[in-house]
């Protein structure tokens, strides 16, 4: 009856992981991905610097003047230093306690291949029937989880680098990108897609249950039937 609904939940699911697979390959795998974008006020009339920070280092994109594409991305890191990277960049202050914080909780980042793996898993599990749907829900549960703390640290980390960068007067703008929406989006459709394969799959088992006591006293009242004649 509500098997229309399943592949929805299922479909949610599965969206989520993409969306938090985008958020993982951000900056400097793609460095055109960011989670948070820095536009830089070194610019010409063919060039607009910016730096974009992602889940495992930053990109300087568009570098000025050369005339042709420079894009610098540096090597892939499990935690990076974004406020010392601003301050060398472009200069930007920092309190003591804002780059202790911001650095320290880029190492939480990793947590974003983390939920995206458990999310797809989620997903294909709960393409199995009833046990696997509820094993995905589970799994989806968690995954759901990860996804909220690890958007919590992202805005958490970012905000601190947007506030100071939009403040101190340089020129420069920075601005959430495409990674965290994406986080967010996944956050979201994963906590819409495991209420629904939740639902459908106790749906499914009342059924079950239902079906199996309406035959056994279908089969036990046939069996008194036959003992009277």
């Amino acid at each position: 009856m509500f098997r229309w609904l399943h592949w929805i939940g299922v479909a949610c699911i599965l969206i989520s992981a993409i969306l938090l697979l985008i958020t993982t390959i951000s900056s400097p795998v793609i460095g055109d991905i960011g989670i948070l974008k820095v536009m830089l006020t070194n610019q010409t009339h063919i060039r607009h610097s910016s730096v974009t920070f992602g889940t495992f280092g930053h990109c300087v994109l568009d570098v000025a003047p050369v005339t042709t594409d420079q894009d610098f991305c540096y090597p892939k890191a499990i935690g990076y230093k974004p406020a010392a990277i601003m301050s060398q960049i472009d200069g930007t202050s920092f309190s003591r306690a804002g780059t202790d914080t911001a650095d320290a909780l880029t190492n939480a980042f990793i947590l974003h291949p983390v939920a995206c793996g458990l999310a797809f898993i989620a997903g294909f599990c709960a393409f199995g029937g009833l046990i696997g749907s509820l094993v995905g829900t589970m799994i989806a549960i968690v995954a759901w989880l990860i996804t909220v703390v690890v958007m919590a640290i992202d805005f958490a980390v970012f905000a601190i680098i947007k506030k100071h960068v939009n403040r101190d007067g340089s020129g420069s703008h920075a601005y959430y990108s495409v990674g965290m929406w994406t986080c967010l989006a996944a956050m979201i459709l994963l906590l819409i897609g495991t209420i629904i394969v939740f639902f459908t799959c106790c749906t499914e088992r009342r059924r079950k249950s239902r079906g199996a006591t309406k035959e056994y006293r279908e089969s036990k009242h046939s069996h008194r039937r036959r003992s009277v004649m």
